[in-house]
């Protein structure tokens, strides 16, 4: 769900102000998870590009940080606190994945 706020409501808010920087989130948001992933991390396979755990933990927090921002930008305060909630708790519930990311070898 978090993933598609930030695809969605990122180029939205940056839209007004600069047409390409929002086609451009978009690329970056959805392009570089898709292109680079850590061998093992998802069921039946990654990215053609292998990338240390580190790198898969980054973009996630990249679109979780992007989904938080955008929601403030633009929708009502309510709607905002439940999407940065939800991040948060994305946060706490992805420690497990995260440890092993930055674990395996």
């Amino acid at each position: 769900m978090t993933e598609l706020v930030a695809w969605v409501a990122t180029p939205w808010a940056l839209w007004p102000h600069s047409i390409p920087l929002a086609i451009g989130v978009v690329v970056l948001l959805i392009g570089l998870p898709a292109v680079f992933s850590t061998p093992g991390d998802r069921p039946g396979g990654g990215g053609p590009v292998a990338a240390p755990g580190i790198v898969t933990i980054l973009l996630l927090v990249a679109q979780l940080v992007a989904a938080s921002w955008a929601s403030w930008v633009l929708w009502p305060w309510w709607i905002a606190v439940i999407v940065t909630a939800l991040c948060l708790v994305v946060v706490v519930t992805e420690q497990p994945r995260w440890r092993a990311l930055t674990t395996r070898r």
